[in-house]
């Protein structure tokens, strides 16, 4: 039988107990904050030490910031792995270096506990089930922690071995920081052309669907050249886009805004399209 708690009860970890506690699926919490609890709705009150929730639990979830808390949940004499049984498995949704990723779950192995990377976004929504889950794994133990996840997901999506789900949070994170500044670069552009920002962020949006997204390319064939329908229409994308990109750059220039990931995309064209 799963006996499930959470560390760390801040939006992420709190929305999660949330959703277990409405799944009934949910045996203890810890929080460094005693009362984190008290107004999360049918979470318990905190577990008096991460002793006492390691004994109630077999799979535990970690929901704190960095590698150094991660680690300081984990060792010494009250910490999870002195504490744990040896069919503990501990989901960790900590965004990780994946070097900190593999020493943390070297020394849990050491200790018969084993750790699955659990890269999450959508955390606003966590407590509604919007999480969207990317797991590392060995395939039986996603099999046998997988209700868990589904407790609180909204997606699950079992990117391969141990690692694998860090490292696509981590390239998801690419996309999305990379995203925000190509936004933030077209938003200098527009407001020193006397451009009202908001107006051309709504007609963005309007037009997203049929524009694609910044996934667009990641769904087509990763190798084009095989393929002569698809290298055309790759070959007119990118007249279109160093066209496009060099209009942008030239009234950069002419109205004194830096544009470097412009100047970047539209260098890097011909490599970006894999033509």
């Amino acid at each position: 039988m799963l006996k499930t708690g959470v560390i760390g009860l801040g939006m992420i970890g709190g929305g999660v107990a949330i959703c277990l506690a409405r799944a009934d699926s949910l045996t203890a919490v810890f929080d460094v904050r005693t009362d984190a609890a008290d107004k999360l709705e049918g979470v318990p009150a905190c577990a008096n030490s991460l002793a006492e929730l390691a004994q109630q639990c077999n799979v535990i979830i970690i929901a704190v910031v960095s590698a150094e808390q991660v680690r300081g949940v984990l060792n010494g004499p009250e910490g999870l792995l002195a504490n744990a049984s040896d069919d503990t498995v501990l989901i960790l949704q900590s965004t990780l270096a994946l070097p900190d990723l593999k020493d943390i779950s070297a020394t849990a192995a050491a200790a018969g506990v084993t750790v699955v990377d659990c890269g999450v976004s959508g955390g606003q929504l966590a407590a509604e089930n919007g999480l969207v889950s990317l797991v590392g794994a060995d395939d039986a133990v996603f099999e046998r922690i997988k209700p868990v996840l589904e407790a609180y997901s909204k997606t699950v999506a079992h990117m391969g071995g141990p690692g694998a789900g860090m490292a696509a949070k981590i390239a998801r994170n690419v996309i999305v920081y990379n995203v925000w500044r190509a936004g933030y670069e077209g938003a200098l552009l527009a407001e020193a052309a006397g451009i009202d920002v908001r107006k051309l962020a709504a007609a963005i949006e309007s037009s997203a669907e049929g524009v694609g997204g910044p996934t667009m390319w990641m769904n087509r064939p990763s190798e084009p050249s095989q393929d002569p329908q698809e290298k055309g229409l790759r070959e007119r994308v990118l007249t279109i886009l160093e066209k496009d990109l060099g209009a942008a750059l030239e009234l950069a220039e002419d109205i004194g805004v830096e544009l470097p990931m412009a100047e970047l995309s539209k260098a890097s064209g011909k490599k970006m399209l894999h033509i």
